[in-house]
């Protein structure tokens, strides 16, 4: 395990001395093999190391976590963090000679993530979240590498919706500029995806120091940037992905956006209209 999985490291290594054999056992498993039991049921874990699955139970709570749950949840942060693109390679478990296979699983790993998204969401969040996009003078949405992708898509489509939108890369540090400049009461949508880039962690401390309306949209609690914004939706992943895959956060942004259109009203049909006449005058669409 690298540095920052050092921390769970040091957790098992302080109660190491007070566990039971068997509970020696499950730790020493889950040092030597964590790609492997981040993804075990606690029946897995337990015949894995040999033990029960009541004893899997005592040691989670040996350890100082309030459950199972907990504890993989845990486990899956930080290697989701650490875990080099030669690591996550080895943990595809791809089907030889079987693109069949390897469809379907990736298929039915995109629909668990997307039902978790759904499960996790909170209504009232997600209500706060598009009254602050309807209401406020300026949009900006910021992502990098990976997420901004998913941030483009997010100030793209909601340029369609409302004015007012920009869209902001948070690899390049003249984002600074823009939001340094934002009107007072405009809003920063924050899209980050773990391994969370130390450039968009910086870019996304800004927003709070120039009293902007940070939401953050992420799929952990454990990003960063969680005690800087004033709304956080998170989208769980429910595997840790070789290449990254941004289908659940893609999801939440579609939901978010069809609501938001649906809350402007006329206010939309007078901004679409705009629209439709600027691309007609402009000979956009291919006729």
């Amino acid at each position: 395990m690298t540095k920052k999985s050092g921390f769970l490291q040091t957790i098992i290594h302080e109660k190491y001395d007070a566990l039971a054999a068997k509970g020696r056992r499950l730790a020493d498993f889950v040092l030597s093999s964590p790609d492997k039991a981040v993804f075990m049921t606690t029946r897995q874990l337990a015949a894995a190391a040999g033990t029960s699955e009541a004893t899997v139970v005592r040691f989670v709570r040996q350890l100082g976590f309030k459950n199972y749950a907990v504890f993989i949840n845990t486990l899956r942060d930080l290697i989701d963090r650490d875990l080099t693109l030669v690591e996550r390679g080895r943990m595809r478990h791809l089907v030889a000679g079987s693109e069949d296979a390897e469809l379907d699983r990736l298929i039915n790993q995109d629909i668990r993530s997307i039902r978790a998204m759904h499960k996790n969401i909170d209504p009232a969040t997600a209500q706060a979240v598009r009254s602050a996009l309807k209401s406020a003078p300026a949009v900006y949405v910021m992502g990098s590498r990976l997420s901004y992708s998913s941030a483009h898509y997010m100030g793209w489509t909601m340029s369609k919706i409302r004015a007012g939108v920009s869209i902001l890369n948070g690899s390049d540090r003249t984002s600074m500029d823009q939001m340094i400049f934002a009107p007072p009461g405009a809003v920063v949508v924050v899209i980050a995806t773990s391994r969370y880039p130390n450039e968009l962690i910086r870019l996304g401390k800004i927003p709070r120091r120039q009293g902007l309306y940070q939401i953050l949209i992420t799929d952990s609690a454990a990003c960063p940037l969680v005690q800087f914004s004033d709304h956080v939706l998170i989208t769980p992943q429910k595997s840790i992905p070789f290449l990254g895959t941004p289908v659940s956060m893609i999801s939440l942004i579609h939901y978010l956006l069809h609501t938001l259109a649906s809350d402007m009203g006329e206010q939309l049909k007078h901004h679409q209209a705009k629209l439709d006449q600027a691309y007609l005058e402009n000979d956009i669409w291919f006729n």
